[in-house]
């Protein structure tokens, strides 16, 4: 039996993060990281950017230090009141201080989708990318966040692209019509074959040499839901990552729903900004260091010629208020709920982030 002061469950950029801030706390006790993947911690977000743009992947590793690292494991049942977690190979854990970093599993089509990669990890990536050549006829099913990079991506690989998605445009969830609208054919002018409004019953009706589905994901909570915590859209904590009000069980990243005390509401935030905060804030409270999470989480994407930052509460069913210093280029998008500004879409504007989370502190105001 493996004996720890800190077991992290999920290898990903939380965990790594985690990592950090307990060693900010706390030089000498152990931490072990148990990951499902066989690779190290390591940046998602250059597997849909950079990496399809030259990038090489010696730059994506977080190399982490500090922790004994368990890869190629996961963690299946928790004994909370002994304090020990048993792995896929009946391995068992002792543990002082856990941290569920789980993170989320892709959502899936159901019925026949053998043949479709559901993109998340850097082995997908690389069965892509080793499947992509000139010509290669790609079908990319869905349209937000992770569907509209890759089908970018993959055109500047030389791919001839469709897309296909259920709702009207591509960022349906975050961008106002119009500019939904806009990017659509945006995206056909780069050649792709976009399908707006298009359902998806067998992934081989596309007749494409290759299918690939960025459909977001779905909050690992099993273990955690099995050992009896609290879930509800991913494992719930309080402001300082503590589930259930225990001090020795914790809960960050892709898969905590945590409160924002600057917003006033609940959240579950998939991006890599939240990532690497939350983890590295709750692994200090692992260590003692009692500190709230009042960090605002933003995001970013590249679309071609066109990318975007986004931070605070940003959905397409608030109200909003566009100010275009040239329409669909240029501009910000203010996301409005009872008067008070909740998030901000910030269209080819660099460098404002900070002043964005400024205003929404605030509750009132606008970017200048």
């Amino acid at each position: 039996m493996e004996s720890t002061t800190y077991l992290i469950v999920g290898g990903g950029m939380t965990g790594d993060a985690a990592v950090q801030g307990i060693r900010e706390h706390d030089g000498d006790g152990r931490i072990v990281l148990v990951g499902a993947e066989q690779h190290p911690p390591y940046k998602r977000p250059p597997l849909s950017k950079k990496l399809w743009a030259g990038g090489e992947e010696s730059s994506i590793w977080k190399n982490t230090e500090g922790a004994d690292l368990v890869l190629g494991r996961r963690i299946v049942s928790l004994d909370l009141g002994a304090r020990r977690a048993t792995d896929d190979q009946g391995e068992v854990y002792a543990y002082e201080k856990l941290l569920l970093a789980t993170g989320g599993s892709p959502r899936r089509l159901g019925g026949a989708d053998a043949d479709v990669v559901y993109y998340r990890t850097v082995d997908d990536f690389r069965a892509v990318k080793n499947r992509v050549a000139e010509g290669t006829s790609v079908a990319v099913i869905g349209g937000g966040f992770i569907g509209s990079e890759l089908a970018a991506a993959l055109v500047g690989a030389g791919a001839k692209v469709s897309m296909t998605f259920p709702e009207p445009t591509i960022g349906f969830r975050l961008f106002p019509p119009a500019l939904g609208e806009f990017v659509n054919g945006y995206y056909r002018d780069k050649g792709i074959e976009v399908n707006a409004g298009g359902m998806v019953s067998d992934p081989r009706e596309f007749g494409a040499d290759l299918v690939v589905a960025g459909l977001g994901i779905l909050p690992n909570v099993e273990l955690a839901e099995a050992a009896g915590l609290s879930v509800d859209n991913g494992i719930v904590v309080d402001e300082y990552g503590r589930v259930d009000g225990r001090d020795d069980v914790f809960a960050a990243g892709d898969v905590a729903n945590y409160p924002s005390p600057v917003l006033g509401t609940r959240f579950r935030v998939e991006h890599e900004d939240h990532a690497n905060t939350h983890g590295k804030v709750v692994g200090a409270n692992m260590a003692g260091a009692n500190q709230p999470y009042d960090h605002i989480p933003f995001f970013y994407s590249d679309l071609f010629d066109l990318g975007y930052e986004a931070v605070g509460q940003v959905d397409s069913r608030l109200e909003m208020v566009e100010d275009w210093q040239e329409p669909y280029t240029k501009g910000t998008v203010t996301y409005v709920e009872d008067g008070r500004p909740r998030g901000f879409l910030l269209w080819n504007v660099w460098g404002k982030v900070d002043a964005a989370r400024d205003v929404l502190k605030a509750g009132e105001g606008a970017l200048v």
